[in-house]
């Protein structure tokens, strides 16, 4: 037994059987482990950015690790963005990163790089492994990072460390410690403020406040406590649709942003924290409540957030059987016909949607429409990248189908979004994962258009444009996606986008949409 055996022992003892993979020389003895362990699943990608967003994806649904195999200090480095959105979206992973046998480090071969200091921003553990006999406990020790709380660990394996001899690790499985009992304190300060405040409170709700049971929770205490219910401006799952309490997410832009919280007094976070303007805009506020409104957390990442919301109805004295508002039936809308809009998207996805489907969502601006009427869709669960890196949304859709092998996978994507990750779809294909990918194709980075009008420039030259147009040549999805081995067709009506969802919709396996708009 090698320790690259430990280390795949580890991992399956403590039930991590997914390794999302692009390895290296470096990383050979650990392949020739993972090939002895029939348990592991092993999918490749084409691009460590599909790699580690996959592992984001799988994780966001599961709420449990894979593991990542990365090539080195580079390899990880292409790998870096899609952890910083899981990061962000504070979903446990496991990064396994090669490295030169530690005797062959002070020789600087060319591959040789820092990669503590490439992993650290992107991680909120990093180790790295001492030798054979220090696998089985830096493994334990990186699976229990990234769980307790939930967070991205990176793990880095030194050749010399993964081919040499070792001993078994006597005990594999490792014993998590329970999230801490709540803060009563804490619960009867933010109750106080709620009853001093009525009307003009208002709870962000995020991580397992976002599950079907929690929301449950937070909207009797909404409807008892006039309390207004959000999520933040990126979500990182959410249970949405028919029969579930539906909360306001908070605009990206920043005036309306301000305008929706302007009337709040009291903000009360649950998983979540205070909402702040993504970029600084000249003569623009950072922070996006107001002067004097008080934030208050009821409890943080990795506390219980769902036994904090119950604790907190009960001290309010609401009662678990306090009537709360669901959302229904969809409003009234004329089926759109002729020219496909993105709107006419947003609102064909959300009537269709199959029960029980997972919507990751990187249309930016395209798809913005698409949450408020999902709401009135059937129930499902909504994801975005959250760390605002794009190139998440082929990789997360990969993962999340991964996770979920049963449910329908629905990727809105925007078309510069996806080229920083369309090796994923050759995933896709290979692995036969049932993913609709929907390319709002409007051949132009539209939300950076956007930001040059927040920034105070209202004409653009021929410069500004060809940075942020994609045309001449335009994108072609159709050819890309059938040379990933991905089928695929182009719908430029209402009439032909709807043709071609209800067929990918009644069948399984990847399907891509080019929706020309």
């Amino acid at each position: 037994m090698n320790g690259a055996d430990v280390l795949c022992d580890v991992l399956l003892a403590n039930d991590v059987n997914v390794c999302f993979a692009n390895p290296g020389t470096s990383e050979m003895h650990f392949v020739a482990a993972l090939d002895r362990k029939p348990e592991m699943r092993c999918v490749l990608g084409l691009f460590e950015g599909v790699v580690t967003g996959a592992a984001d994806g799988y994780a966001r649904m599961t709420d449990r690790p894979a593991a990542t195999l990365l090539h080195t200090g580079p390899g990880l480095a292409n790998g870096l963005a899609n952890m910083h959105n899981a990061r962000r979206a504070r979903s446990p992973m496991i990064n396994i990163v090669g490295d030169h046998a530690s005797y062959h480090l002070p020789l600087d071969a060319p591959l040789t790089s820092d990669i503590e200091g490439l992993a650290a921003p992107m991680s909120n553990w990093v180790g790295r492994v001492k030798g054979p006999d220090d696998v089985g406990p830096a493994a334990q020790a990186a699976f229990r990072a990234s769980l307790t709380p939930p967070s991205v660990a990176t793990l880095i394996l030194p050749a010399d460390a993964a081919w040499g001899g070792a001993k078994p690790v006597s005990s594999a499985k490792v014993v998590l410690s329970p999230p801490p009992a709540v803060d009563m304190d804490v619960v009867r300060k933010v109750a106080d403020a709620i009853r001093a405040a009525p009307g003009r409170v208002g709870m962000i709700v995020r991580g397992r406040a976002a599950r079907a049971d929690a929301l449950e929770i937070a909207g009797q205490i909404s409807a008892a406590g006039d309390v207004r219910l959000f999520s933040e401006v990126l979500i990182a799952r959410m249970q949405r649709g028919r029969g579930r309490v539906a909360p306001t997410r908070i605009p990206y832009p920043v005036d309306a942003a301000i305008a929706v919280l302007r009337d709040i007094d009291v903000l009360v976070l649950v998983g979540a924290k205070e909402p702040v303007a993504f970029f600084a805009y000249p003569g623009k506020p950072g922070r996006l409540v107001r002067e004097g409104c008080q934030v208050l957390t009821l409890a943080a990442h990795g506390e219980d957030l769902h036994a904090a919301l119950a604790a907190l109805r009960d001290e309010l004295g609401v009662k678990p059987s306090q009537q709360t508002v669901f959302a229904t039936a969809f409003p009234d809308e004329a089926t759109p016909s002729g020219k496909l809009t993105d709107d006419a998207i947003a609102l064909s996805v959300a009537r269709k949607l199959p029960a029980e489907a997972i919507v990751c969502d990187e249309a930016v601006t395209s798809a913005r429409r698409f949450f408020a009427l999902s709401a009135f869709a059937a129930p499902h669960d909504y994801m975005m990248g959250t760390g605002g890196s794009i190139g998440g949304g082929i990789p997360m859709a990969t993962g999340a189908a991964v996770a979920c092998p049963h449910r329908k996978v629905i990727n809105l994507e925007a078309d510069g979004s996806g080229m920083y990750t369309v090796q994923g779809l050759w995933t896709q294909a290979r692995e036969n994962l049932d993913v609709v990918t929907i390319i709002f194709s409007n051949r132009t980075y539209a939300i950076l258009h956007g930001e040059m009008r927040n920034v105070g420039v209202n004409a653009i030259g021929e410069n500004a444009r060809r940075m942020l147009d994609l045309d001449h040549p335009a994108l072609d999805w159709v050819s890309l996606a059938k040379g990933m081995g991905v089928e695929a067709a182009r719908a430029d009506t209402c009439e032909r986008f709807d043709a071609l969802l209800d067929s990918a919709l009644s069948r399984r396996g990847p399907f891509l949409i080019e929706a020309v708009i």
